[in-house]
């Protein structure tokens, strides 16, 4: 069977000062997950309610990224400080922190035998820390029951703060990935309380300082090919290392609107040039998301 699911049919797309719904076009459907793999893990997840990304998350390269033995866990709750106008997350003040937490997460990657996991969190800006103690700690608890697993930490920016990223550095994961999300335009209308400039700052920080770096962007909130250009450029003068291009579809009503579809043609234009430019890997397409192949990209 080839039943296609997980990508809504319809949005809004907001063309000056009128509002019209259309169809998603037809590359943006997915196939729904199938295979042993991802059915004995689906029922662990349920079993032992596991918290991962890939399901709380809906997303749609579940069913492939575990097949391959590829999860993603969130530390530090679900509830973050900034108000990214394209994340679903929600907004507000976050609870307290579970410091048991990293043994959870080490212990759920052990439960899945997951051979390579990624770690990402909300944005702790509540915290003098920034959460920087519990990134490290995780990493170290999962390197303790499960030294076999690689690991990539999707981190916040830490407000630039050197000190917290050097926590960071001294676990020495195997990739170090923060994302762009968009071209330096954009950034205050996407992702408000974040700099473009600081993003770019920490990962030439981390980069310097011997990390493999990795940083994703997504396409569709208005932006233009020049930029989007630029930005690759701006990532590569920092010696990123892997970049992650994709289509931005719109969580709810109250987040930012699709301006535009990219076709397939245009990400597979923006992986040869990514290419071209040097970067080592280059994931670009509509569905390509921050942890797609993820397991690749460390070694």
């Amino acid at each position: 069977m080839s039943e296609k699911i997980l990508i809504p049919t319809e949005t809004k797309i907001i063309k000056g000062a009128s509002t019209e719904r259309v169809k998603k076009p037809k590359w943006l459907r997915v196939k729904l997950p199938v295979g042993k793999k991802y059915t004995e893990l689906r029922g662990l997840v349920d079993k032992y309610k596991l918290n991962t990304i890939c399901t709380s998350g809906s997303c749609p390269n579940m069913g492939e990224c575990w097949g391959e033995g590829t999860a993603t866990f969130m530390i530090l709750g679900n509830i973050c400080t900034r108000s990214c106008g394209f994340c679903g997350v929600k907004t507000g003040r976050p609870e307290t922190v579970e410091w048991d937490e990293p043994e959870k997460v080490a212990r759920s990657i052990k439960i899945m035998k997951i051979k390579h996991a990624v770690i990402t969190s909300v944005d702790r800006d509540d915290l003098k820390d920034g959460g920087s103690i519990i990134w490290a700690e995780t990493v170290e608890a999962i390197r303790r029951a499960n030294p076999n697993t690689t690991l990539e930490t999707l981190i916040p920016d830490f407000q630039g703060s050197t000190k917290l990223i050097d926590r960071i550095i001294e676990v020495h994961p195997e990739v170090v990935s923060h994302n762009m999300e968009t071209v330096k335009r954009l950034t205050r209308e996407v992702r408000i309380q974040a700099k473009y400039d600081r993003s770019l700052g920490v990962l030439k920080y981390l980069k310097d300082n011997g990390m493999r770096t990795k940083s994703g962007i997504m396409l569709g909130l208005g932006e233009t090919e020049d930029e989007v250009i630029q930005t690759m450029k701006d990532l590569r003068k920092v010696g990123l290392d892997i970049i992650t291009i994709g289509q931005y579809l719109q969580p709810t009503k109250k987040h930012l609107p699709v301006k535009e579809f990219i076709t397939p043609d245009q990400f597979k234009k923006y992986e040869t040039l990514g290419k071209e430019m040097g970067f080592m890997y280059v994931e670009s397409g509509a569905l390509v998301r921050s942890s797609y192949k993820a397991h690749k990209h460390a070694s």
